[in-house]
């Protein structure tokens, strides 16, 4: 599919983007069942001078919320208006989860399980269809914003295709704290864009139904770390210097709670732990039962299980096994 940009006019939803312009198009796919309009403000910024299309989403799970303040944060603080070339901002692609705090969308798929989409498919397929056809072809780069489910906080990572050498070099460039070899799975956003020519970085960093200042922090940097990488950031803003090159991860595992009870955790997400440290207890809740939990091994925790409460079996810890090169 070619790009719909024609004489650096830039055609998004059958509309035509002039460059030096701000513009707001709503992405209106469903009413909810009053027959209230369920729009999608897509936030789009262009330079006078020619350049690249970044494509900045968030909320594909209408849950995530630290993926939108990140966005929301690049917006209010104008780091999406460019140098050069054009930035689209969609904070939230999942307006109807966002609106119920819910993962899914209401036919109850996950939305990143089914692109790219069919036109006359469930509500989650039509318009992971419209996107992939509408939006994603006016695009150079896409950055998408992510954290973990349920109660399950992510140490802010990129994950990144271990055979993608081009996205490894872009991933390093963000400097989120970790980088995470993983393979793109098959119906997701990351999947349909390696297909269809187009580079994307995936970024995970805190839980669902939360919001970390931290984990914000590390979004926004990261993307205009990227936005200077391709001379678009403008000139007002000073790069940020990363304390620490990116951690390669190139395989992990998670340890798994042995006993149901209270959880209780012991150390901090991100942090480098030696075999047998103590990472929590689990306990009963009457005072008879306390369980030590000790890495299995050395590594960094890059995802803990802040649930209150686990069953035997329940993951707690994802610890880091096998690192790669710098």
């Amino acid at each position: 599919m070619t790009k719909k940009v024609t004489n650096n006019i830039l055609n998004i939803l059958g509309k035509e983007v002039l460059p030096d312009t701000s513009t707001i198009i709503n992405f209106n796919i469903a009413k909810l069942y009053t027959s209230t309009k369920v729009e999608i403000p897509i936030i789009i910024e262009r330079s006078k001078i020619p350049g690249p299309t970044v494509l900045i989403t968030a909320g594909i799970h209408g849950d995530e919320i630290n993926g939108v303040e990140v966005v929301r944060q690049i917006i209010a603080k104008k780091i999406n208006k460019p140098a050069k070339g054009s930035i689209i901002c969609i904070p939230v692609l999942n307006v109807f989860g966002f609106l119920n705090m819910d993962r899914f969308f209401p036919d109850g798929r996950d939305l990143n399980r089914v692109f790219p989409g069919t036109k006359n498919g469930s509500l989650a397929s039509r318009f992971a269809y419209q996107f992939i056809n509408e939006i994603l072809p006016a695009v150079d780069f896409c950055l998408d914003f992510h954290t973990g489910g349920a109660s399950r906080f992510n140490a802010p990572h990129i994950r990144v295709d271990p055979k993608n050498e081009k996205l490894i070099k872009l991933a390093k460039i963000f400097n989120a704290p970790f980088i995470l070899h993983s393979k793109n799975l098959e119906g997701s956003y990351r999947a349909t864009c390696a297909k269809k020519g187009k580079d994307i970085l995936l970024f995970e960093g805190g839980k669902s139904q939360n919001s970390s200042k931290e984990i914000a922090v590390e979004g926004v940097q990261g993307v205009m770390r990227i936005l200077d990488h391709f001379e678009m950031l403008d000139d007002v803003f000073e790069v940020p210097k990363p304390p620490a090159n990116s951690i390669v991860i190139k395989k992990s595992f998670w340890m798994r709670a042995r006993y149901s009870g209270l959880l209780h955790i012991k150390i901090p997400i991100g942090k480098h732990v030696e075999k047998g440290e103590v990472l929590a207890t689990i306990t009963d809740p009457y005072g008879k039962m306390r369980h030590v939990v000790k890495a299995t091994n050395e590594g960094y925790v890059i995802n803990v299980n802040e649930a209150p409460i686990v069953y035997k079996g329940d993951a707690i810890f994802r610890i880091t096994k096998e690192l790669g090169d710098d």
